[in-house]
């Protein structure tokens, strides 16, 4: 099952969720119902009463309504309220003590190797415990959550095993998935908080006017108890499965069974409970159980025993991963193309680039480790500098190959920006150019989530200052196209962070005119040589039209449409709106339109990575070896 299938089965797991949480609601309308007659003394003359029972479920659901779109509304925020309910703080990395240093250095090289934007990470500082937590609603707007136990009790290779447990539930979709289960079950508490608060007034009401409040009460009570084994009920049936992904998951990122392994075995002399009494409502976000043990554990626990996470993770095909070359036994091919990038072999497919979106290999996973280990001090620390973070985004829109037009941003730059940051900036860049240039989106990457802790008037202004200087060259080039792409887009949950995409395209002709406005840019940049002939920027077109569902159907121009780079930015933009299945066949096109010639230039690979990234389709960088990989013009496509 690959990325856009785990999405995909996700959905259908809301709708899952959905009639459970239904089903749990019906269950505690006639647990009310049925306390309700005797709080009115009717029974047992009388059990049926339409009119009660009418008012006993108009007002049940409206209170778990309310309860639970209170509880959706504070988790618009995305996962960060979760973490700072559960008593997290950020790691910030210049605060960061060794643990929290190379805690922050695994989960950079996840995020490189998988394409996604780095997530905010929280220290559960006063838990001790072995745990940990992935939280949010797209891989854009993720963060980890570790305890202190973590940090103190496992190894390097344990806690990348850890972390890429985690990240296999950032991938797969189950991240949306627990947030609602959040705040659908917040509902079901609600009921019990309102029987607590009738229980608590039994003092001030005399004798028999008071007894059947109060009774009524502890009733409510009662049903929420019964409503709250419902929900972890609930929780079990839909995080069970998720967990043994999750494992696998972890061991093919890592290629070590051992570190996982070794986690487990620790967790079994140790423990993974928390204190924090926020632990309850997300028990099922946690790498391993939260909650104190009990005896209807096998039924209600959120996660598998231990013993058989232990005995699957041990039972996986080591063999395979054993044939896998080691990290320091990766050898990648010379050759200009970048098409070794997926597949591992001496050529890569559509695929090959589909099968591996949101996957991590350990051939990414060393690619990350090795682009990290290239970049300079000043810049490794600098992405963890809010003034350097921003220098970094800004040197990267400079031109590095005409000094008159590079004198012309900086001039005004200077008239928008204190001196210090535009001196930062210039110092750099010269540091920037001497990059390999494969390096430049991770760079990004690298940035973000200190750029984030900027409020959303600051993170706007970022992203005009980085227009400006695009502006200042006189002329759009690719690059700069991709680069406000993925900044704008790695920076939406500080800018609006109460947005959410949601699916509106769930057929290839509501977004037919988009397809073919991406797939003609992406033919013209891969034909942009001078010895490239209309002929080829055509077929290549076609060819990657074609892959698309239904296309003999459609309406095809005779030549591949023009447009500039806001009508391509919208079209991506309204593509992010379509369904996981149509977002598959989007990047298969696009990829096929990549790879029809079997060579993938600088520029290919980065619009392909830019356009993929926006659609929340996290794409692994191309493996290439050549360091001194030969700067390419970014052209901007024809007819722009």
């Amino acid at each position: 099952m690959n990325f856009f299938e785990h999405q995909d089965r996700a959905r259908q797991n809301t709708q899952q969720l959905i009639g459970l949480f239904s089903l749990s609601i019906a269950v505690m309308i006639m647990a009310i119902y049925i306390a309700s007659l005797f709080l009115f003394r009717m029974a047992p003359r009388v059990w049926w009463h339409p009119g009660l029972f009418i008012c006993v479920a108009g007002m049940t659901i409206i209170a778990i309504a309310v309860g639970s779109l209170y509880k959706i509304a504070c988790l618009r925020e995305g996962g960060s309220v979760i973490a700072q309910e559960l008593g997290g703080r950020l790691l910030l990395p210049e605060f960061a003590d060794e643990q929290g240093q190379q805690l922050l250095n695994i989960v950079e090289e996840m995020a490189i190797a998988s394409g996604i934007s780095v997530p905010e990470v929280y220290l559960l500082e006063r838990e001790t415990s072995i745990n940990a937590f992935a939280a949010g609603f797209t891989p854009n707007d993720a963060v980890i959550g570790v305890t202190r136990g973590t940090l103190q009790h496992l190894s390097r290779d344990e806690l990348q095993g850890v972390i890429g447990h985690e990240f296999s539930h950032i991938l797969n979709g189950d991240m949306r998935l627990n947030l609602r289960l959040v705040g659908l079950l917040h509902g079901i508490l609600f009921i019990y908080i309102t029987g607590e608060l009738l229980w608590r007034i039994r003092g001030t009401s005399r004798e028999d006017k008071g007894l059947p409040l109060w009774a009524f009460g502890l009733a409510l009570m009662a049903i929420g108890g019964i409503g709250l084994l419902c929900g972890r009920l609930i929780k079990a049936a839909v995080s069970r499965q998720r967990e043994f992904l999750a494992d696998a998951s972890a061991v093919q990122f890592t290629r070590n069974p051992n570190g996982l392994n070794g986690v487990f075995q620790k967790l079994q002399q140790m423990d993974s409970r928390l204190i924090s009494p926020g632990a309850e409502a997300a028990s099922h976000m946690f790498f391993g159980n939260a909650l104190n043990p009990s005896f209807w554990d096998n039924m209600f626990s959120t996660h598998p025993p231990l013993a058989e996470r232990i005995r699957r993770v041990g039972g996986l095909n080591v063999s395979n991963l054993a044939a896998m070359p080691s990290r320091n036994q990766i050898r990648y091919p010379s050759q200009e193309s970048l098409t070794m990038g997926f597949s591992g072999g001496s050529s890569a497919t559509p695929g090959h680039v589909v099968s591996q979106v949101g996957s991590v290999t350990p051939e990414h996973f060393a690619h990350a480790q090795a682009l990290l280990s290239q970049l300079p001090e000043s810049l490794r620390l600098g992405v963890r500098e809010q003034e350097s973070a921003m220098a970094i985004a800004f040197a990267l829109a400079l031109d590095t190959e005409n000094i008159e037009i590079q004198e012309r941003q900086i001039a005004w730059l200077r008239e928008v920006q204190p001196a210090e940051l535009v001196d930062k900036t210039l110092e750099l860049s010269g540091e920037i150019s001497q990059l390999d240039p494969k390096i430049r989106l991770p760079l990004v990457d690298l940035a973000v989530p200190v750029l984030r802790q900027n409020s959303a008037k600051e993170c706007q202004r970022l992203c005009k200052c980085v227009h400006g200087l695009v502006v200042a060259t006189g002329s759009l080039s690719l690059w700069h196209f991709v680069l406000q792409l993925i900044l704008w887009h790695r920076l939406q949950p500080s800018i609006n962070p109460t947005s959410a995409t949601t699916v509106e395209f769930t057929s290839i002709e509501q977004i037919w005119p988009d397809c073919l406005l991406v797939l003609s840019v992406i033919a013209r940049v891969g034909h942009s040589q001078p010895d490239a002939s209309t002929e080829d920027i055509a077929y290549a077109f076609r060819s990657g039209v074609f892959r698309l569902p239904k296309a003999a159907e459609q309406e095809k121009p005779d030549t591949p449409p023009s447009c500039n780079f806001t009508e391509l930015k919208k079209g991506i933009e309204r593509l992010r709106l379509a369904s996981p299945k149509l977002k598959q066949v989007i990047v298969d096109a696009c990829a096929h339109t990549v790879l029809l010639d079997n060579k993938v230039t600088q520029s290919e690979a980065d619009l392909l990575r830019a356009i993929a990234m926006t659609l929340d389709c996290p794409i692994p960088p191309f493996l290439n070896p050549q360091r001194g990989i030969s700067k390419q013009k970014q052209s901007s496509p024809k007819g722009s």
